[in-house]
């Protein structure tokens, strides 16, 4: 769509090779000076914090996790147009851009510009793979998870400095292409909560009521489950269990390695119950009695409570399991299987409403998920119905996981359009904006990851 620019030259740096000939490079610490200021007792200001696909965000403007602040007394103070830079995780694109009045963490760096710029160019800068791996490289630590940039080494680095004209350009074209790439996400998304929606009807029926509509049924004795066939037994989970709500590892976060045993956290978990790549591990002496064995539950008990995990030693590897998570080992008259799809009815999701104590986040302790009624058909026929399921949602997982691949697809080509835009590969000096190009901060959000990570300095540790 659009052609490079007429002349380069070359740079001494051997990630950063060409640049246009109108363009000038300087060092981070020449456009940027680190501001330190705190905010005033007793202050009302908004509290800001970065999230890993859409920058700096009010922190009342998404789904919060993790520990709430009593107070921002001392709190830096950000101004519109700061950059906002987490030092621990700044690999990780913990950077942005503030369009906000407000306060921020001490963990952050707060970058002020010196000379006349818009800031939301290196917002998207910041953020290439080129510009990550240099934070990395700069980083001072022991492992990837301990890793912090201070302002010495962040300043020292070079960066392109397009004519100020030019940097509005690229932020216009480079918004608009949010817009419309956040639209596509949306429209994405929508379809895969109707298909999941659709599979968890199927789940719904087939594990509170069996397949079979001409049995008949009986009060469970439980007004959230309803009634149940008259064969099934319902009884506490604690009696399904061999090993019943035992809680994991309570483990701060400066013991994580990146060999050894991996250790899972609430956040490691998805809605769909799988486990995110990469992770976070531990010695095997801490947490051997916390290994986990095959066919074991883990549910979350703060936080995103009620979400939960089946484990498979083959198919997950050796892993055990943090404080914020709770473990049920199922008896042998309780096939696992039966027990997880269990965690996705509506019945389960009831149960939840009614038990958790809300404070700054929701909780719900062991004791209270193993007193929960859960149905217990025959063995054979839990089997039976578990494969029916897994049938009658093979179609429509094929179609989420298609979708997630679309998704997964425009977010690579949104992280190449950007990174040969501001990295000047190609020019859009020449582009003007069309009556689709509209842009709107509540389209931006859905560029938002579906299990968007809010990274703070105080919520690093926030399982130990």
């Amino acid at each position: 769509m659009f052609r490079p620019y007429p002349d380069y030259r070359r740079t001494d740096l051997k990630w950063f090779e060409y640049l246009p000939e109108s363009w000038a490079i300087l060092r981070t610490k020449q456009m940027f000076r680190l501001v330190i200021e705190k905010a005033p007792a007793n202050n009302q200001m908004e509290l800001l914090s970065v999230y890993t696909h859409i920058g700096v965000r009010p922190r009342k403007s998404l789904e919060q996790r993790g520990n709430k602040a009593s107070t921002t007394d001392g709190y830096w103070v950000v101004k519109e147009g700061d950059i906002i830079c987490n030092k621990l995780l700044a690999w990780m694109g913990a950077i942005g851009t503030s369009h906000y009045q407000g306060v921020t963490s001490p963990a952050y760096d707060i970058l002020r510009p010196i000379k006349s710029c818009n800031t939301d160019y290196y917002h998207f800068l910041f953020r290439t793979k080129k510009y990550l791996q240099q934070f990395k490289i700069r980083s001072r630590g022991i492992m990837d998870m301990r890793l912090r940039l201070y302002f010495d080494q962040f300043g020292q680095i070079p960066i392109p400095v397009p004519p100020r004209r030019e940097q509005d350009q690229i932020v216009a074209y480079l918004r608009a292409q949010d817009a419309h790439i956040a639209r596509f996400i949306k429209t994405k998304r929508d379809l895969i909560k109707l298909l999941t929606e659709q599979k968890l009807r199927i789940i719904d029926h087939a594990i509170t009521r069996g397949l079979d509509a001409s049995v008949a049924l009986k009060p469970s004795g439980i007004e959230w489950l309803g009634e149940v066939p008259e064969h099934w037994e319902v009884m506490p989970l604690k009696r399904a269990c061999v090993r019943s709500a035992l809680y994991g590892a309570n483990i701060p976060a400066t013991h994580y390695t990146d060999i050894g045993i991996r250790f899972l956290r609430t956040t490691d978990i998805v809605e769909s119950g799988q486990l995110k790549p990469g992770g976070v591990f531990l010695p095997e002496k801490m947490v051997r009695d916390y290994l986990l064995a095959d066919g074991d539950i883990l549910v979350s008990r703060s936080g995103t409570i009620g979400r939960a995990f089946l484990y498979s030693a083959e198919k997950h590897g050796q892993c055990s399991y943090a404080g914020y998570l709770v473990r049920f080992s199922p008896a042998e008259f309780l096939h696992p299987d039966f027990l997880f799809c269990y965690t996705k009815t509506r019945a389960f999701a009831d149960f939840i409403k009614l038990n958790a104590i809300s404070t700054t986040i929701e909780n719900l302790n062991g004791d209270k998920y193993a007193k929960m009624a859960v149905p217990v058909p025959p063995l054979e026929e839990q089997k039976t119905i578990c494969r029916w399921i897994s049938d009658e949602c093979q179609p429509l997982d094929d179609a989420i996981n298609r979708t997630e691949d679309e998704i997964k697809l425009i977010r690579e080509y949104r992280d190449r359009l950007i990174a040969d835009v501001v990295t000047g590969q190609v020019s859009v000096r020449g582009w003007k904006p069309g009556p689709d190009d509209v842009v709107a901060e509540e389209d931006l959000a859905a560029l938002a990851g579906d299990e968007e990570i809010e990274i703070d300095g105080e919520d690093d540790d926030v399982e130990e």
